[in-house]
């Protein structure tokens, strides 16, 4: 899982794909956080992504750091613990003039059940199931 965070941490931009009735919908996410041993992300339950991800839990990201790509899949699954919220605002905190671990809004996704697979041109695929 470590090596999993470092990529997405240092790609700084992921790519997040959720189901939206059968429609795929891609968009740019940035957060990416270790909390209580597990790997997680944050938006706002306001979004249609997270009611995408409460409604069909199963993802995919992808990104790109210098030549390698990652593809991570599995099940998000919302960490309604205050103290997630507050975890991940304290690891960006730029996201604090938006949410409030007390605003009703703020969302953690825990990745649960996840594959990831790092690639490049020039070595063989790295799997890693956590």
């Amino acid at each position: 899982m470590k090596r999993v965070y470092d990529f997405l941490k240092e790609a700084g931009t992921y790519y997040l794909a959720t189901d939206d009735n059968g429609q795929p919908r891609v968009r740019p996410f940035g957060t990416i956080d270790v909390f209580d041993g597990g790997l997680c992300f944050q938006t706002g339950l306001s979004k249609k992504v997270a009611q995408e991800l409460l409604a069909n839990p199963a993802f995919e990201i992808s990104a790109m750091r210098g030549g390698e790509w990652i593809r991570l899949s599995g099940k998000a699954v919302l960490d309604d613990r205050r103290e997630a919220r507050v975890h991940m605002l304290e690891e960006y905190p730029s996201l604090k003039a938006m949410y409030d671990p007390d605003d009703g809004n703020t969302a953690v996704f825990r990745i649960e059940n996840a594959t990831a697979t790092i690639c490049s041109f020039s070595a063989p695929p790295v799997e890693i199931a956590f």
